[in-house]
Parts: structure tokens; C-alpha cells; sequence
């Protein structure tokens, strides 16, 4: 007995030993939200107040202080993020990851991002103060790897924590422009689906404003090739640990249409969720400069900001700023192409990626001309016509670093347009406001003509001379808009206005319906307050589906419907559209599109084919004009004898989509409510991978309002199995009156901190979904009350 009370006695010390260790190790690792500090190379003292929702106000005697200081308090938040983000595009996933990592790392090396943060920063002015102001928020970022807790994923995953530098900042500008363009899912479907099917096929397809246009013939690629390419470039998106950018809403209204006279500036870009969220918020005091950031991991200068004197923010331009071309492969030398009647030398590179757990993977990268040969990841010797992939975003100097500098310093809006000029990938609507009663959009990016029948949808002829770039357009003839006589301006990733009156420029553009309910909205409010942007950004009404409803029950079949099939084609014609929760209609017409999309087009594609099409904007576009158009020889089932027509797709789809959701949701039609199919969960990198830790590291799910292509955008796939599982949307939401700027708003999708151990890693969440918004502080003393102050003083 007398050991049995011994041995309980160990156990005992050992339990509380063990609780008092994971106490302590618990709250090691949380941020650092009060207490002093010391810090190298600080010149004087600065005070950083935590608000409630864990944003830093730094206040700093000097900039370099207070960019030294923002990048500790960014990484205390965010170290892991910023790791994973700049190993995208240096090629570095598969050293801390493993072998599935590694057809991604080759991709991305090929794509010479990484060669192109290398030669940027030799040609780097290292006296500018863009330079100087980035390196003292590096060092920031490295004296709390020095200095402070290990995030838990370091340990996790078993990676030793290394200093940043520069050329990480430009890999993450790097990354952030390839996850714009739309065109490594595109072109290559599109001409695959051109050598599978007829003319009269393609012909009906929305791919561009030119496509009523003759083309010139594409080089002939083997199917397989395509396939592989296709194959490839999915699987490679999808595994990326980090959020890629997709599309954006934003509009700016004139003093002369709001109820104070003054400037109402509003902007939510789309961005696959994730969890951190995508934007750090910081707002930055010094005697001569004060700003409020949402700065992307790893970046010193917002994308995102305001002040009491301007606001600016972005959507994406949806632009074309990538073009295929395939070689043309000499027949007796397979490291020489051909262009027109001269060979060329591809220019072969070695590279070299860190596996974990695994022996370096040597491979080589081969370019032309017209850029790296991107299928080479499969196999140099199943390629005979490589494709090449011309990018803008290596063609010329790269300037992210100081344009971003100058839009966040600007003077005025002329400064401020100086800075954007300089924009050359990713393309941007840039928005601007000010108090000084101007509001402004402008198309940033660099722009280029082609000749006249080339479709950069296409992969282009390498080999011809004809498809290659003509002229590159002046950023003064960029589609833009500065305070015109209407009083607002917009952007919804929509198709911008003509370029010098006559080019609709080519890109990727989103339908109308998001910009249609913003122009619609805004050209018929006066007197308009925020109360009305706050109802507006989260307005989950399709200024489209009303008309698209009306044309499929005008060609239903009604003679022999069921009960419920009544019943439900009632709940949608006396629909208005909205997206709500608890809304029936959204159920029902959504699992209807997506059978009327699957009975067009996948008899023609094939399964694969059709999943393919389901992932590019191309679908969005073609469900309004398949719906809209009478005759369509994609109505036609080629698996069958007859001939169908459009009608008799539109019941069929009506029928099977009432039938699938009994089976789903029940009988009783009042059940299939929006809430219970459409949902949410912000995934981080390890809770995604691990179902264990999912609980502890993701947020959510949450039952979430909205779909796609509404103001509040929430981005999904739809599919066959009719649960709708959120994967992108509104990364931010930011409503500033210049009437009241002290009191602008905002809201992120999940929380400020990356720490799972921070209060601050979810307490945004439950709000953004409900469409509540959170404060942006800029008075001193509603931000200097926080019992959360942190001092950093000069080491």
C-alpha cells in the first residue's frame, strides 16, 4: 500500500509538473501585447497600443523607428505566414514540406521569379528611402527571430527560423502577381478544347471582345500535351499553402451624391480565404508622415491605406498579362527553335531544390525568346512543341517596392497617379479619394497590342514572327476615370472602357453583375451615408438571376411536373435574387445551374473537361449568354439520337435538380434553406492537413450568406454533391467618410494575429460574418485608453 501511495504521489508531482510546463509553454508563445522591450538600431523610444481588435498604433519619433517596429509587431503575429509566403515563388516549399511539394517548386523557378528578385535588387538605389525604410522593417522581422518565441508551426513541422531579406519581399511580389492571372488555367483549355471540337462549338463561347473576329490558326499541340499541362498547372494551385488573389469590388462617390458633402470611399478585394487572414492591419504615427495599413505578409508599404487626407485601395484588372507561346522544335537539334526561317539556342539554367527528408532534385531550365518553357516539369523529351510563357512581369524593370513606397507617401493625387504609373504586373484597379473632394480609378499595369486577329486566348505560333508583341502602351492611354461628371467611380473586375476609344483591351473579366448592382445602386442614391455602403458591401442580391429566373420558367415544361417540382418553380418565380440564410430559392436555383451547365457542356467535354470549365471565368459568362440565346449547338445531346433544344435541357435540369435535393435535404421543400449547403471555414496550412489539429488551428465552418458574383462575394465551385463549400471572398471590407475619418470601418474574415494562441486569432470572425464592421482608429485618445501598450526602447 505503502508504494501504491508513492507511486500516486509521482504520478501527481508529474501531472502538475507536466500542466505547469504547458502553462508557461502556452504563454511563451503568445504575442507580446504590453511590457517593455529593447531593440537594436532604434534611435528613440516607441510606443505601440494594441486596440481591441489587436491592430498596433505605433506612434515613433521618425519612420525608420516606426518601420523597424512594425515589422516585429507583424511578425509576432505572422512569422509563419511570412515563411511560407516567401518560399512560393523562390522555389523553397519542398525544404520544409517534402517531395508532393516539388512539381511546385519547379514551377515556380521555372517561372524565374526568383532570378527576377535577384536582378531587381542589384539595380536597387540603396540610398532611396523605400530601400532604407524596408531594410529597418527586415530587421524589424529578424530581431524577433532572434528575440522572441518560436511559432508553434516551426516546431510542428520541424524548421529552423532563418533571417529575411529583400529578396524575399520581391519573391512575395513575385507570387502576388502570377496568383492574379487567369490565363495558366485559360489559354491552355481553350486550345484544347479547339482541337477537340468544331468551330461552330467555340464560336458560341464568351472568350474575348474580339472573338467574332477570323483567327490566326494555332500551332498544332498534341492532345496529350495539353492534358499534361493542364493536369499540372491544377494540381500545382491547388496545393499552395497560401491564399491566391482572385477578384475585388470597389467604388468611390463624389462629394456631390453623399448626404456630408464629403468623399465615401469603399473597397473589398477577393482573395481565397485562409487563416491568418490575408492583410495585417498597423497604423503608423510619426511627426511627418501617419497612415493606416493592410499590408500583405512580408511587405514593408500597404496595397490597402488612408489618412485624413486620401484613401486608396485596389481590385483586380482581370487584364491578359500572360501569353502561351509554342516552339517550334528544330527537327535535327532539340536545343534549338525556330523563329521564322532562323534557329535559336534555348538557354538552358540548372536549378537545384532542398527536399526534406530527400536528396536534392537538380532540373533544368530551358527559355526562348518568348520566356521559360513551362511544360518542361513534365518532361523535356514528351515535349515537341514546348510551350513558352511570356509574362510581363519579367519583361521590365520591377518597381513594386518603390511604387508602393510612393502611393503610401503621396503628396496628392498627382503624386499618387506618379506612383501607380510605375505598375507593371500584376495589373490593378487602383481607387483613390481624398478630402480634397477627388475621387479616381485607374487601370494599372502594363498594357500591349498585339496584331489585330491574334486571340491571346490561345497558345500562340511561336515559330511565325506574327504573334508575337507589337507595341507597349503608355500608362497615360490606360482606361481611367478621374471625377467624372457622375460623381462615382467603380470596379468590380468587370470590362473596363475602351483604350484610346478603340481597343476593348483583352483579358479575363468577370461578368457584369456585380458592377451592374453597383451602377445601378449608386446612379440612383443621393444624399448617400455610410449606413448605406455598410448595406451595400454586404448586399447578397444578383442584380442578374431576376431575369435569368424568369427565362427558366418560361421554359419549363410545367404538364408533367410533381407536386414539388410545383412547388418549387413557385418559390423561384416570386424570388427577388437574394442569398439569404434562411432563403429557399437559392438552393434550388443553384443546384439547377449547375445540372443545366453539366447537361450543356458535358456530353461535349467529358467529365474532366467540364470540371476544368467549371474553374475559369469563362463558365461565369457563358451560363448568362447560354440561358439568354435561342438556338445553341451546345443544347444538343450528343450521347443521344434525338436532338434536344433548349427547352427541353432547362426541364430536364428543373426536374433532376428537385429530384437530387429530396434525396439530400428530405421531402419538405421548407428544409433545403440556403444555411444548411452553403458554408465557410477558413483553413490554416495545418489544420487543413492535419484532422486533429483541424479544430485547434482552423476557424469555422460558419453558415455563410452570399454566392458568387454578388456584392458580398463568396466564391465556390459548384458541384455535383450541392454542398457549396466557401473558399474565397471579401479579404477585407473598408468604408471611409472623409466627413468623419476618425470613424471608418472596417472587418477581416477571421482575426488580426496568426497566433493560435492570440486573442486576437478569431475575434473578427463571427462578426464578418453576421456583416458587422469593427472601427478603424486614428484619434490618439480613443486609441492611447488600451491597456495593451507595448514599449520598444533603444538596445
Amino acid at each position: 500500500m505503502k508504494y501504491v501511495i508513492i507511486t500516486l504521489k509521482i504520478l501527481v508531482i508529474l501531472i502538475l509538473i507536466t500542466l505547469i510546463s504547458a502553462f508557461f509553454y502556452y504563454n511563451h508563445l503568445k504575442p507580446t501585447y504590453k511590457g517593455n522591450l529593447k531593440i537594436a538600431n532604434l534611435k528613440e523610444q516607441t510606443d505601440v497600443y494594441f486596440d481591441d481588435i489587436g491592430v498596433p498604433h505605433i506612434y515613433a519619433k521618425n519612420q525608420e523607428d516606426a518601420y523597424r517596429t512594425l515589422g516585429y509587431v507583424h511578425a509576432q503575429d505572422r512569422l509563419w505566414q511570412m515563411e511560407l509566403i516567401r518560399r512560393i515563388g523562390a522555389g523553397r516549399l519542398s525544404e520544409i514540406l517534402g517531395k508532393n511539394l516539388i512539381e511546385t517548386d519547379k514551377f515556380f523557378l521555372t517561372m524565374g521569379i526568383d532570378a527576377n528578385a535577384e536582378k531587381t535588387i542589384q539595380q536597387l538605389d540603396k540610398n532611396s528611402k523605400a530601400y532604407i525604410l524596408s531594410q529597418a522593417y527586415l530587421d524589424g522581422i529578424n530581431q524577433f527571430i532572434d528575440n522572441g518565441p518560436t511559432p508553434i508551426e516551426y516546431t510542428l513541422v520541424g524548421v529552423e527560423k532563418e533571417h529575411f531579406t529583400l529578396k524575399d519581399i520581391y519573391n512575395v511580389y513575385g507570387y502576388m502577381s502570377f496568383s492574379f492571372a487567369m490565363a495558366h488555367k485559360t489559354d491552355p483549355f481553350i486550345s484544347q478544347l479547339e482541337q477537340r471540337l468544331d468551330k461552330a462549338y467555340i464560336d458560341e463561347l464568351v472568350l474575348d471582345p474580339t472573338d467574332k473576329t477570323t483567327m490566326i490558326p494555332i500551332f498544332n499541340l498534341e492532345g496529350n500535351q495539353q492534358t499534361e499541362f493542364i493536369t499540372k498547372l491544377d494540381k500545382i494551385m491547388k496545393n499552395l499553402p497560401v491564399s491566391p488573389f482572385i477578384g475585388s469590388n470597389s467604388w468611390v462617390i463624389g462629394p456631390e451624391k453623399t448626404a456630408s458633402g464629403k468623399v465615401i470611399f469603399c473597397n473589398d478585394p477577393h482573395i481565397k480565404y485562409s487563416q491568418p487572414a490575408v492583410w495585417y492591419q498597423s497604423h503608423i504615427v510619426c511627426p511627418d508622415y501617419e497612415l493606416y495599413n493592410f499590408n500583405l505578409a512580408l511587405t514593408p508599404f500597404p496595397l490597402l491605406a488612408h489618412n485624413r487626407k486620401y484613401a486608396y485601395g485596389l481590385t483586380m484588372f482581370e487584364n491578359d498579362d500572360i501569353d502561351f507561346y509554342a516552339e517550334k522544335v528544330s527537327e535535327s537539334n532539340p536545343l534549338q527553335y525556330k523563329v521564322g526561317e532562323e534557329l535559336k539556342n534555348f538557354k538552358i539554367i540548372e536549378k537545384t531544390i532542398k527536399v526534406k527528408g530527400e536528396d536534392d532534385v537538380t532540373f533544368k531550365v530551358k527559355s526562348s525568346i518568348h520566356g521559360p518553357i513551362m511544360n518542361d516539369f513534365i518532361g523535356f523529351e514528351k515535349n515537341k512543341n514546348p510551350i513558352a510563357m511570356d509574362w510581363i512581369y519579367t519583361k521590365f524593370k520591377n518597381e513594386m517596392l518603390g511604387l508602393t513606397y510612393k502611393i503610401s507617401h503621396a503628396s496628392n493625387l498627382d503624386d499618387f497617379k506618379k506612383g501607380v504609373s510605375k505598375l507593371v504586373a500584376p495589373g490593378l484597379n487602383v481607387m483613390y479619394g481624398d478630402a480634397q473632394d477627388n475621387i479616381a480609378w485607374f487601370a494599372g499595369g502594363k498594357l500591349y497590342n498585339h496584331q489585330q486577329k491574334v486571340n491571346t486566348k490561345h497558345i500562340l505560333n511561336g515559330a511565325n514572327g506574327l504573334d508575337d508583341k507589337l507595341t507597349y502602351i503608355d500608362f497615360k492611354d490606360n482606361p481611367k476615370s478621374i471625377n467624372p461628371t457622375w460623381d462615382y467611380v467603380y470596379s468590380a473586375n468587370n470590362q473596363p472602357n475602351k483604350i484610346m476609344d478603340s481597343l476593348l483591351y483583352p483579358g479575363y473579366y468577370l461578368p457584369e453583375d456585380r458592377a451592374k448592382r453597383i451602377t445601378d445602386k449608386l446612379t440612383n442614391l443621393t444624399n448617400i451615408s455610410t449606413n448605406e455602403m455598410k448595406s451595400l458591401i454586404t448586399d447578397v442580391t444578383s442584380s442578374k438571376v431576376p431575369d435569368l429566373v424568369k427565362i427558366i420558367a418560361v421554359n419549363i415544361n410545367e404538364e408533367k411536373l410533381s407536386k414539388n417540382e410545383l412547388i418549387a418553380l413557385k418559390i423561384l418565380r416570386s424570388w427577388k435574387g437574394n442569398f439569404d440564410l434562411q432563403g429557399v430559392a437559392p438552393t434550388i436555383y443553384t443546384k439547377f445551374k449547375y445540372l443545366y451547365l453539366k447537361n450543356v457542356f458535358k456530353d461535349e467535354l467529358g467529365e474532366d473537361g467540364f470540371n476544368k470549365l467549371l474553374e475559369t471565368h469563362i463558365v461565369k459568362k457563358q451560363y448568362n449568354k447560354q440561358l439568354q440565346e435561342g438556338f445553341s449547338v451546345w443544347n444538343d445531346d450528343i450521347s443521344t439520337d434525338a436532338i434536344e433544344d433548349k427547352q427541353q435541357i432547362i426541364t430536364k435540369s428543373f426536374k433532376e435538380a428537385v429530384k437530387q435535393l429530396e434525396n439530400q435535404l428530405g421531402k419538405m421543400i421548407s428544409k433545403w434553406t440556403w444555411d444548411k449547403v452553403h458554408t465557410v471555414e477558413h483553413e490554416h496550412p495545418i489544420g487543413s492537413k492535419v484532422a486533429s489539429l483541424r479544430k485547434y488551428f482552423n476557424v469555422g465552418p460558419f453558415p455563410i450568406n452570399g454566392t458568387n458574383e454578388v456584392l458580398n462575394n463568396q466564391i465556390f465551385t459548384i458541384n455535383e454533391e450541392g454542398i457549396y463549400k466557401v473558399t474565397a471572398g471579401p479579404s477585407s471590407r473598408r468604408i471611409i467618410d472623409f466627413n468623419d475619418v476618425e470613424n471608418s470601418m472596417a472587418i477581416i474574415p477571421t482575426g488580426q494575429s496568426g497566433n493560435v494562441f492570440s486573442k486576437h486569432y478569431k475575434d473578427q470572425a463571427q462578426k464578418f460574418v453576421n456583416g458587422e464592421f469593427v472601427k478603424m482608429l486614428l484619434n490618439k485618445d480613443s486609441i492611447q485608453v488600451s491597456k495593451d501598450k507595448l514599449v520598444l526602447m533603444p538596445k
